[in-house]
């Protein structure tokens, strides 16, 4: 348990985070919040580029 506490002085509200993920087992959730995050950083980089219309047909 030593692990998760320095994990989440070190990163923070993500260490917090992941720290509950281990103490609750919900260790399910991790590939789904990285799925919403990588997807969320896709439409915002797809906003401001001129890959817009090659990103827009993957959705």
């Amino acid at each position: 348990m030593g692990f998760f506490r320095t994990t989440a002085r070190r990163f923070g509200i993500a260490g917090e985070l992941v720290s509950f993920f281990a103490r609750n087992k919900r260790w399910w959730m991790l590939p789904v919040i990285c799925v919403v995050l990588l997807t969320a950083v896709i439409i915002i980089v797809a906003q401001s580029s001129a890959l817009a219309p090659f990103i827009y047909t993957l959705f």
